[in-house]
């Protein structure tokens, strides 16, 4: 979670241009009335105590654990992460913008009594929870992150006004080991929540084949009002903490896959796309969510763009490595759809079937 991540992803915006294809603008920190519409408040309570006295931190909490230690202005810093998430809702809801990016966001283990997996508070959730606050009736959340995205499920398990999606490395192999077909929401959100836990080396072809197999179809009988969605670049090849093997020119396809999937069933288009996790901080995560904020803003970077050497140089001041040269890691996607035939021997057809036979039946549809 090393901000030099943000900041690498920032500099490579402007060094395209694409902060000046979009309207860049910062919000309020969130304040304890809308972190409370997903956080106990005894629970942000917990965090304001630790965020003034790291020694006071307590772990019954999740705070000042090896995944989330305590550290002074840990409050503040969370509740601006969570500020722009919301903001972002609430300009996509009011029709100020079509679509909205907070890179900074995506912080989804945050559960409502807890921090979890580098998350202190949940902004998808709160983005949400806040969208629902001003009337929304049909909210998705698509989760592409390589971890399953628990705490925006759990925040959302008994609501029918939400959807959630979630395609993860499988909980066998992974943080934070839920995630299973068979989590489909409960009480009156029962199919409310759809999980695709992947095997572990799934690439390019079987990534791409799970989503197309499962995503638009949920979505088209769905027909969220918004759509909001977590673009995790952890599942890339070269990220240290997880086990997939996706490219980034498979990420772009994705992005680009939620960008139209919005303007098809979300009302007006209305998309609000968030980071998330993404550990390869110098030649991954900022070329993934500079596609992100160019698929976003209607001015996609070509792949095969060559990346401005000023923004290499910094690359290298800051961090003394070399940064990549182009915005493509070379590959082609290509997937099989899922109407073309299923292969019962394959590990990636075996999951996405035990999706579709756990999660549709709930919400009418043919698995």
């Amino acid at each position: 979670m090393d901000p030099v991540r943000l900041a690498l992803t920032m500099g490579l915006v402007r060094a395209f241009g694409l902060d000046r294809a979009v309207d860049v603008v910062a919000a309020k920190a969130a304040g304890d009335s809308t972190l409370r519409l997903v956080h106990r408040s005894d629970y942000v309570a917990a965090v304001r105590a630790a965020s003034a006295d790291p020694r006071a931190a307590d772990q019954n909490y999740g705070i000042g654990t090896t995944d989330d230690p305590a550290f002074a202005g840990m409050h503040e810093v969370s509740a601006l992460i969570a500020g722009q998430s919301v903001a972002a809702a609430e300009a996509v809801w009011r029709g100020e913008t079509g679509h909205a990016v907070n890179f900074s966001g995506g912080l989804h283990h945050a559960m409502p009594g807890g921090a979890a997996g580098f998350c202190i508070y949940n902004d998808p959730a709160l983005a949400i929870a806040r969208l629902l606050e001003l009337g929304a009736e049909r909210v998705a959340y698509v989760d592409v992150d390589v971890h399953h995205g628990d705490g925006v499920q759990a925040a959302f398990w008994e609501d029918p006004r939400v959807l959630t999606i979630s395609l993860h490395e499988h909980p066998r192999t992974l943080f934070p080991q839920t995630g299973w077909p068979e989590e489909t929401g409960g009480g009156a959100g029962e199919g409310g929540a759809v999980n695709v836990a992947l095997p572990a080396g799934t690439g390019d072809a079987g990534w791409l084949r799970a989503f197309h197999a499962v995503v638009p179809e949920l979505l088209a009988d769905f027909r969220p009002q918004v759509l909001v969605t977590q673009h995790g670049a952890d599942t890339h090849f070269e990220d240290p903490l997880a086990h997939l093997a996706v490219s980034l020119d498979a990420q772009r396809a994705v992005m680009a896959a939620c960008h139209d999937l919005a303007h098809e069933y979300a009302e007006g288009g209305r998309w609000v796309a968030l980071g998330g996790g993404g550990y390869a901080v110098v030649d991954v995560v900022p070329r993934s969510w500079t596609h992100l904020v160019g698929i976003a803003a209607h001015a996609p970077v070509d792949p095969e763009s060559v990346i401005p050497s000023s923004w290499r140089d910094e690359v290298y001041a800051r961090t003394r490595q070399l940064g990549p040269a182009r915005m493509t890691d070379g590959r082609t996607p290509s997937w099989k759809a899922w109407e073309d035939g299923y292969d019962p021997a394959d590990r990636l057809d075996q999951a996405v079937l035990a999706t579709r036979r756990a999660a549709f039946p709930l919400r009418g549809l043919l698995t």
